[in-house]
């Protein structure tokens, strides 16, 4: 069977990916979690949250990232008053801190059967439900992919026949600043884009990751294990666009 991949564009002011969010504390990672990514991509086809069945096989889509622009992390703090007590005998203040990513930019590949594939871009051009980037009050800043007949790369090119590797190492730049390219155009000595693509748990540089969603259910979120290669792809020419692209 052929291989294929969709290119994804992630990119909004703010976005969080949390990990260990437990509590008064909202973590993120400094990329998408496939947790994360796996919710929007059912989000965009309409699956519920109980939906067990239906959240496989997008689970079991193989994940890459590649970090266009590495994001700032910042901190909230929150005081929320006037909250129920879980005895219901009262109220009480609490207390949190919600950490985000602001300004970053993710190059998002997916591997896997074409037709699940296909019926995620078609998703995720004309969404069920409201797609967000970690919470929901974090939408898109700009669409996730190009509409049909459109061939700016300003956002993801869509469904290719090439393996995950291929559409990390060759999709062209996502930074949508001309200055930002400019200046990188002209550097003597480019930068990388750190990725992270998923693994077979016997390669030597696998690390482990407890993201894969098995059910969103509220009272019953459940988490499988994947493991993952940190590594990086050149920033050549071929990747910085030449021009500015409309992501309309």
């Amino acid at each position: 069977m052929p291989i294929h991949t969709l290119a994804l564009c992630l990119d909004a002011p703010l976005q969080s990916w949390g990990i260990r969010s437990r509590g008064s504390i909202r973590d993120t990672g400094r990329e998408p979690t496939k947790s994360g990514v796996v919710g929007l991509l059912a989000a965009a086809l309409g699956v519920p949250r109980d939906d067990t069945a239906a959240l496989a096989p997008l689970g079991g889509l193989r994940m890459g990232v590649r970090v266009d622009r590495e994001g700032i992390l910042e901190r909230d703090y929150h005081v929320t008053q006037n909250v129920p007590t879980t005895t219901g005998g009262g109220h009480r203040t609490t207390l949190s801190q919600r950490y985000y990513l602001a300004g970053a930019v993710f190059l998002v590949a997916l591997e896997g059967d074409d037709s699940l594939l296909d019926r995620v871009a078609a998703a995720v051009r004309a969404p069920v439900w409201p797609i967000f980037l970690g919470r929901r009050a974090f939408p898109p800043a700009r669409p996730l992919l190009a509409t049909a007949g459109n061939e700016a790369v300003c956002t993801g090119i869509g469904l290719s026949a090439s393996p995950l590797e291929t559409v990390l190492s060759t999709h062209p730049w996502l930074e949508s600043r001309p200055d930002v390219r400019e200046s990188e155009r002209r550097r003597t000595v480019r930068v990388s884009l750190r990725t992270v693509v998923d693994c077979d748990p016997g390669d030597p540089a696998a690390e482990p990751r407890l993201d894969v969603p098995l059910s969103f259910a509220p009272h019953d979120r459940r988490y499988a294990a994947r493991t993952v290669r940190v590594g990086s792809v050149p920033l050549t020419d071929d990747l910085i666009p030449a021009k500015d692209f409309p992501c309309t």
